[in-house]
C-alpha cells in the first residue's frame, strides 16, 4: 500500500503557506494575508514605500499651482502665490490687488502681461497729448517757425498721464520685485537699475529669467488667501 503523497503547497491553491516561504512569482496572494517581509513584490519588483518630499524643501508652485485649468474650471492659485501661464485678465487683477504687496513671487506671464497693459494705456494717453496741442506760425528774422502750444485737450490729458503715473508706481515697484523674488534675487537688487546707461537693462535681463523653486522662500502664505 503506497502512501499518498504531500501535494506541493505552492501548487494547491486550498493549502496555505507559511510566512517563511517566498510566494510563488506571479501567483494570486491570499486574501486578508500580510505581505511577508523582505519578499519580492508579486508584480516583480521590490515594493517601494512613498518617498517623503525631502525635508525643509517646498513643493514647487508651478507643479502645484497649474496655470492652466482643464474642463473650463478656475484653478487659480492663492493671491500670494505666483500664477504661473496666468492670462491677461487675471494678471492685470492681480496686478491690482496686490497694489503695495512686495513679498512673495510673481510669474514672467503676470509682470509681461501687465506690462504689455501699462504700456498700452500710456500710448493711448500720449495721442491724445499729441491730438490736443495746437501750433501757431511766427516769423522771426525773416524765418518762419511753427510753435506748439497745449490746447485744452493735451491739458487734460498731461494731467491724466500725471494720475496715471503716480497710480502704477507703488504697484509697479511691487510687482519688480516679487518677479525678482521669483528668480530667487532679493527685491533690493532692483536699485541695479539707478547704474546710468545700463542698470535698466541688467533689470530687464533679471525678469526675463524663468523662476527658481528656491525662490520659495520668498513666499508669505496667509489664511485669507487659503480660504479659511
Amino acid at each position: 500500500m503506497t502512501t499518498p503523497q504531500n501535494p506541493d503547497p505552492q501548487q494547491d491553491p486550498n493549502h496555505p503557506q507559511s510566512p517563511d516561504q517566498p510566494y510563488p512569482y506571479g501567483g494570486p496572494y491570499p486574501y486578508g494575508q500580510p505581505y511577508p517581509y523582505g519578499q519580492q513584490h508579486p508584480y516583480g519588483g521590490p515594493y517601494q514605500y512613498p518617498q517623503p518630499y525631502p525635508y525643509g524643501q517646498q513643493y514647487p508652485y508651478p507643479q502645484q499651482y497649474p496655470g492652466h485649468a482643464p474642463g473650463g474650471f478656475n484653478t487659480a492659485p492663492p493671491l500670494w502665490a505666483p500664477y504661473y501661464g496666468a492670462p491677461f485678465r487675471d494678471a492685470v487683477q492681480r496686478f491690482f490687488k496686490k497694489y503695495a504687496t512686495f513679498s512673495g513671487r510673481a510669474s514672467r506671464a503676470e509682470y509681461w502681461w501687465w506690462t504689455l497693459a501699462g504700456s498700452l494705456v500710456g500710448l493711448l494717453m500720449e495721442i491724445f497729448v499729441f491730438a490736443g496741442m495746437t501750433y501757431t506760425r511766427s516769423t522771426y528774422h525773416g524765418q518762419s517757425y511753427v510753435t506748439p502750444t497745449l490746447g485744452p485737450v493735451a491739458i487734460i490729458a498731461y494731467i491724466l498721464v500725471l494720475i496715471w503715473a503716480l497710480a502704477i508706481l507703488v504697484p509697479t515697484l511691487a510687482l519688480t520685485v516679487r518677479r525678482l523674488h521669483d528668480v530667487n534675487m532679493s527685491g533690493w537688487m532692483y536699485l541695479i537699475a539707478l547704474v546710468p546707461f545700463v542698470g535698466g537693462f541688467v533689470v530687464l535681463a533679471f525678469t526675463l529669467l524663468p523662476p527658481h523653486p528656491a525662490g520659495q522662500r520668498f513666499d508669505v502664505p496667509t489664511y485669507a488667501a487659503r480660504g479659511f
